[in-house]
């Protein structure tokens, strides 16, 4: 049993990384085998329905694995209510320039590449990504709310913080560079004001 599940596991993050560097496009099952080292009949006897199906597998371990990552920076940073938000909001993107800028390996990462490519050819994969935005958002609307921010404004911010993020990533990845993620991270005292 437990080779099985590790098994699985080696092929979510192997399909992960993949779509991260080529696309979801770029990507056909034999590179997935191929990189995983996995055999062909165990990628259908645990995603019998084939790459889509491997691909939601991939959204849904990144969202799980983004979120623990949010919480650690939102939990390392003492008393929201307080206005330490903006420090932690700071603190979070600052590691997102880390991870996203020069030689950063984000596995699986970002959801966004894998939402513009098939949001309109792959209905089952546009609602895992969109399930991932919610929680991702959920949680930061969360933290807004333990800060202060009545529910409506937390909820609107939350979606401004998350759309900031994701062009970030997005610039970052572009240009090779933290330095998208470092500017959101600088403006972040000026945007988010009670």
């Amino acid at each position: 049993m437990n080779k099985k599940v590790k098994s699985k596991d080696v092929l979510i993050e192997t399909a992960s990384r993949l779509f991260k560097v080529r696309g979801y496009c770029g990507v056909g099952l034999n590179d997935i085998i191929e990189e995983s080292g996995i055999p062909k009949g165990s990628l259908y006897y645990y995603f019998p329905e084939g790459k889509e199906q491997l691909a939601i597998a991939a959204i849904e371990n990144t969202k799980k694995l983004v979120m623990e990552d949010i919480k650690q920076v939102f939990d390392a940073t003492p008393n929201l209510a307080t206005g330490n938000l903006i420090e932690a909001l700071q603190a979070y993107v600052y590691e997102l320039s880390k991870v996203f800028g020069d030689g950063g390996d984000p596995i699986g990462s970002p959801i966004g590449t894998i939402a513009g490519e098939k949001h309109s050819t792959s209905e089952p994969i546009r609602l895992a990504c969109e399930a991932t935005f919610k929680d991702w958002q959920s949680l930061y609307t969360e933290k807004f709310v333990e800060a202060g921010y009545p529910e409506q404004k937390a909820t609107s911010l939350a979606t401004v913080f998350h759309a900031l993020t994701e062009g970030g990533i997005l610039l970052a990845l572009t240009m090779k560079s933290g330095k998208p993620l470092e500017t959101i991270a600088e403006q972040i005292p000026s945007l988010f004001i009670k």
